[in-house]
């Protein structure tokens, strides 16, 4: 699949939702083959991050320092 065959994504929309609310997208999800799962999500991926685009490793938070004594 190529970028400009994706629609565009509007990364203004916002939905916020309960873990533990059911809802129709549940049971479609459920419903599809895990083939046909794997290829929503390279395609939601692509819409996200870009066709060739990957993360590098994951950026260093913590920093360890000594502590001075006394």
């Amino acid at each position: 699949m190529n970028m400009k065959d994706l629609p565009p994504l509007d990364k203004t929309a916002i939905s916020v939702t309960s873990l533990g609310d059911s809802s129709d997208d549940d049971k479609y999800w459920h419903s599809r083959t895990p083939e046909e799962r794997m290829r929503a999500m390279e395609v939601m991926r692509r819409m996200v991050y870009g066709e060739d685009r990957t993360t590098g490793r994951l950026q260093r938070s913590i920093e360890v320092v000594d502590l001075k004594q006394g």
